[in-house]
């Protein structure tokens, strides 16, 4: 049963929506983040109040969010569940810079009024940083340091419905395919989006039980979360200058250049060498907005070579909901209607 007033604050990162749920009104166990997400997909309740704050009237086929839980020790300030309209992903960096500025600006993590303060958050795919960034009392930037990210396979031939193509899946926290939008006779641009959104979904599918998606140690975080279209811009001195867009879950449209796709893009880049000697990403969105990606750590894992990304943005507080629940409205939990 969903109680009669839901609280949340939302904000937008580089243009997506992250809709902040500080107090779930349903019980969401667990030991960890990871095992309280799988519990979260097989409880009807949990489901419910997801579609409930994603679904039309309430939210919109794009919307995403999350629940904060307890972390899974003391060693972190706080976990999240992260929702879409589809279900529960395993990471999200768009996010991650939200709830960075949210624990400060709320006093839930103290900074100070000029310098920088870590906001340790665990994960469906383990523990990330939001490093907070203030001067004069605001919040700047955040930089998002991700869990280490590698290239899965190259070449990965896929068939579509414009033909085959051929992909680099690579893992960022959640599995990416990514190829440049030219492959398909398109750009990463508004007029070409329903295009994009539909082969993108077509590949996603394609690879979603393929042995590419299988997470070597962890099945919880088996699959293809998405596809990261991309153009390449030019590069410059230090930096490789990229457009983007990612359809992830199922035709879900991420305005921001996606935290989580940055970073199994940098894990790309990196493998190419084109990262290098401190080289940076900048990374657009469709809608114009930019993050800033680097390599921060070179690692091994469990045998094959890997990145510790980090990806720099800026959320902005957008408003704070009193969500009402009728118990008589027939609508309840709501649409999506495309």
């Amino acid at each position: 049963m969903l109680p009669p007033s839901i609280a949340t604050t939302d904000y937008h990162t580089a243009g997506e929506p992250f809709r902040i749920v500080a107090d779930p009104p349903v019980p969401l166990p667990g030991d960890t983040v990871a095992e309280r997400r799988a519990r979260a997909i097989e409880d009807p309740d949990v489901q419910t109040l997801r579609a409930l704050l994603c679904s039309e009237p309430r939210g919109h086929a794009d919307m995403y969010g999350g629940f904060v839980v307890p972390p899974d020790d003391e060693g972190a300030h706080l976990g999240v569940l992260f929702w879409h309209k589809d279900g529960f992903s395993t990471a999200c960096g768009h996010g991650t810079i939200a709830l960075g500025v949210w624990a400060v600006e709320t006093g839930r993590v103290a900074a100070p009024p000029t310098g920088s303060v870590d906001v340790l958050v665990d994960v469906p795919s383990g523990r990330v940083t939001a490093r907070v960034h203030r001067e004069g009392g605001r919040v700047v930037a955040v930089d998002f340091v991700n869990v280490p990210s590698w290239v899965v396979a190259r070449g990965v031939p896929v068939t579509t419905s414009c033909g085959e193509v051929e992909v680099v899946v690579s893992y960022g926290g959640a599995t990416y395919a990514t190829l440049p939008a030219a492959d398909v006779g398109l750009s990463v641009e508004p007029e070409h989006l329903g295009e994009l959104i539909r082969i993108g979904r077509e590949i996603k599918w394609a690879l979603d039980d393929s042995e590419h998606a299988r997470h070597p140690t962890d099945p919880r975080l088996d699959g293809v979360y998405g596809t990261v279209w991309f153009d390449e811009l030019g590069d410059g001195p230090g930096e490789v200058h990229q457009r983007n867009v990612a359809v992830f879950a199922d035709g879900e449209v991420d305005r921001s250049p996606c935290g989580s796709g940055t970073a199994a893009r940098i894990a790309v880049l990196a493998a190419d060498g084109r990262l290098a000697g401190g080289t940076r990403l900048r990374h657009d969105s469709i809608v114009g907005s930019t993050f800033v990606g680097r390599v921060v750590e070179e690692v091994d894992v469990d045998g094959r070579p890997a990145v510790v990304p980090q990806v720099t943005g800026m959320a902005y507080r957008t408003g704070e909901h009193v969500f009402s629940v009728d118990a008589h409205d027939p609508l309840v939990p709501g649409f999506v209607l495309r």
